[in-house]
């Protein structure tokens, strides 16, 4: 908050300009416009970018910079590694919180560097490397001040849902991507006249960030669209959001919605947590219930994410075929969870789940028709968005956004199981890197980082392939 006028003019011995003596932020926004709403300043080294967030890449130091607020000229060291740069090309929590340079990322295993390897969400340690795919932000204005009222009797936030309301139909639902296999699996859905939802993921896997033009990735969502399956967001980078600041987690949610936007027009109101995690201690259900998503799970784990080759991905079939026994289409249903960004889910189990769905008279639908929800309800328009098919081009700019809350409440719940579904995950292969030379080393402006578990509900982290041959990387949600 702001200091008594008496305390907070100062005289500068120069001028007679008068100076705000302004409190450092505690939560990374800063100045009095976008996010910033209390005029904190931003930690020595920081910029205070346009939209009112700390930072120290040029997306917070260039263009639109409030030097009222914090420092406008990105970078504060010198030498080979770059502005800001550590001087062993180490980073992390492990090397006393050093920070890379403004153009690289932070690696798993702690190496500056500039590679996917490097860079590719979730893997790289976003707080600790500027560059960092989860660190981009998409063009256009933020979706912070969009109204978001709760419609409908689908629950919002809290302890999310897990199976359907509607009795013989299965909610097929997708996590990760789009993927190189993306369009072959719409077509194969085509072929069974099939709905299904995506959980969409904005920039992870080092595919590049979903809104850009020169990718394949805004042509595979609208097509999504245009073939009535249901849109759906997975986050921005897959971060866990249990482990991470409200603010984070928040920004996770609205850089994807800022994406989408950019590719539709529109955003959705239906998310899933990477790795199953969003926990009420956290703050993360309250906090999607503010931003007014349905937190969507499953009742139905096929675990592709375990059997990704083909002589295992048969395990995947009879997970699938074991959870129907003893139920019939007049009395159930399931939610059913995959990934597609894997060539056997893609190419093998899917068709074998179609087929399967078929002979036992269910229906393939999508999750908001599975939970009685009418399409109007799936999406909140943005009217920043002048034109529903403009992408974003690969220049971003910090936009990151403030928190938002909202009064309205649900009406009602749905049908909800009690537990979640639960199976190990696997942590993914982390890619050792050379070490990067820089002689300047500064301090991380934050300390916490994403914690990776060795255990989480149904989840893998993904990892990409980079030709259309089978994948033997194990992903989760």
């Amino acid at each position: 908050m702001f200091l008594s006028l008496a305390s907070s003019l100062a005289i500068a011995s120069a001028s007679s300009v008068l100076q705000l003596k302004r409190a450092v932020s505690p939560d990374d926004t800063c100045g009095n416009t976008g996010a910033g709403t209390k005029g904190y300043t931003c930690a020595t080294g920081q910029c205070c970018s346009q939209y009112g967030y700390c930072g120290s890449t040029t997306d917070y130091c260039g263009d639109g910079c409030q030097s009222a607020f914090g420092t406008c000229t990105a970078g504060t060291g010198t030498g080979d590694g770059g502005d800001g740069g550590s001087s062993s090309g180490r980073c992390g929590p492990t090397q006393g919180n050093a920070v890379c340079s403004s153009t690289e990322c932070c690696s798993a295993e702690g190496y500056c560097g500039t590679t996917v390897d490097h860079c590719k969400a979730p893997d790289c340690l976003f707080q600790y490397g500027p560059a960092c795919d989860a660190n981009k932000i998409p063009a256009g204005t933020n979706t912070s001040t969009l109204t978001r009222s709760k419609v409908g009797t689908v629950l919002y936030g809290g302890a999310g849902i897990y199976d359907c309301v509607e009795t013989g139909v299965v909610a097929l639902t997708y996590d990760d991507g789009p993927s190189e296999y993306t369009s072959d699996l719409l077509d194969l859905l085509a072929k069974y006249s099939a709905k299904a939802t995506f959980f969409i993921t904005g920039n992870n896997n080092g595919k590049g960030e979903i809104d850009n033009a020169s990718l394949p990735w805004p042509a595979v969502i609208k097509r999504m669209h245009a073939d009535a399956h249901q849109i759906a967001s997975h986050t921005w980078s897959h971060a866990d959001l249990s482990a991470i600041t409200s603010v984070q987690r928040k920004n996770e949610m609205i850089k994807n919605e800022m994406a989408l936007r950019n590719i539709l027009g529109f955003i959705p109101t239906y998310m899933r947590p990477p790795y199953s995690s969003c926990t009420a201690a956290s703050g993360c259900e309250s906090d999607l219930a503010a931003l007014g998503y349905h937190v969507t799970y499953f009742d139905l784990d096929t675990q592709d994410y375990l059997h990704t080759t083909a002589d295992l991905i048969q395990t995947s079939k009879d997970v699938f075929d074991q959870f129907f026994v003893s139920r019939s289409n007049t009395t159930d249903d399931a939610l059913a969870i995959a990934h597609d960004i894997h060539f056997q889910t893609v190419y093998n189990l899917t068709e074998y789940m179609l087929l399967g769905l078929q002979t036992r008279g269910y229906r393939t639908v999508t999750v908001g028709e599975c939970l009685g929800d009418p399409v109007a309800n799936w999406y909140r328009i943005d009217s920043a968005a002048s034109v529903s098919s403009q992408v974003s081009s690969t220049t971003s700019k910090a936009t990151s956004t403030p928190k938002v809350s909202s009064t309205a409440k649900a009406t009602s719940t749905p049908k909800t199981s009690t537990t979640k579904a639960t199976s190990t995950k696997a942590t993914s292969t982390k890619a050792t890197s050379t070490k990067a030379t820089s002689t300047s080393k500064t301090s991380a402006t934050t300390q916490m980082t994403p914690t990776t578990k060795s255990s989480s509900t149904s989840t893998r982290r993904a990892t990409t392939t980079t030709s259309p041959s089978p994948s033997t990387n194990n992903s989760g949600q």
